[in-house]
């Protein structure tokens, strides 16, 4: 693959990640450069590291993970978006914590169900090319800087529409996972 090539692949492999760094832009109470930071960093390690798994694990377990990797995306997106409408109709400011923290276990979720289609990527690339590393670390790197735009602007737009946005941002997410469902149950059984 070109150079070209495997920067659109990134670019594409990260939207997903664009739209959840953007409705967690929305949910931050503060702001600095260390959300910033550490949200890129989450979403652009995974999406390396997600490529890198799929490339070395694609010829025993290819089949078997992409039996299930849509629910896995589906679920843990849905969940995260529900609990952010919920505490944005139901909960004082003060109480909203969750969805607007940079906890690990949130993190993790979020990093693996916006990545989890860069493992098949990975086993894609397995077929067409003989190394990972650096089509690896250029989504990666993609993936990163997106997403650090991506949490910039929802914070801006956050601070302008508060709960309002922080509701579209949990719909945004389980619409997410729905797309994501629908896509490998109809679409790609064609």
């Amino acid at each position: 693959m070109s150079l070209w090539e495997i920067l659109l692949l990134g670019v594409s492999l990260s939207m997903d990640a664009f739209a959840v760094s953007i409705c967690q832009g929305l949910s931050l109470k503060s702001f600095s450069l260390k959300h910033v930071l550490t949200i890129g960093l989450w979403y652009g390690g995974f999406q390396f590291l997600m490529p890198t798994v799929g490339f070395f694990l694609s010829s025993r377990y290819a089949d078997m993970i992409a039996s299930f990797d849509h629910w896995i995306a589906f679920g843990l997106l849905f969940l995260i978006g529900a609990n952010m409408i919920r505490e944005a109709l139901f909960e004082k400011d003060e109480e909203k914590k969750l969805s607007s923290s940079l906890a690990f276990f949130l993190m993790l979720k979020l990093a693996i169900a916006t990545s989890i289609d860069a493992l098949a990527v990975g086993v894609s690339l397995a077929m067409i090319q003989d190394a990972i590393i650096f089509p690896a670390l250029l989504i990666g790197l993609t993936t990163f800087t997106i997403s650090a735009l991506g949490v910039s602007f929802g914070k801006l737009i956050g601070t302008k529409f508060s709960s309002k946005a922080e509701i579209a941002g949990g719909v945004v997410l389980i619409l997410l996972g729905v797309k994501i469902l629908i896509e490998h149950l109809f679409l790609n059984k064609a």
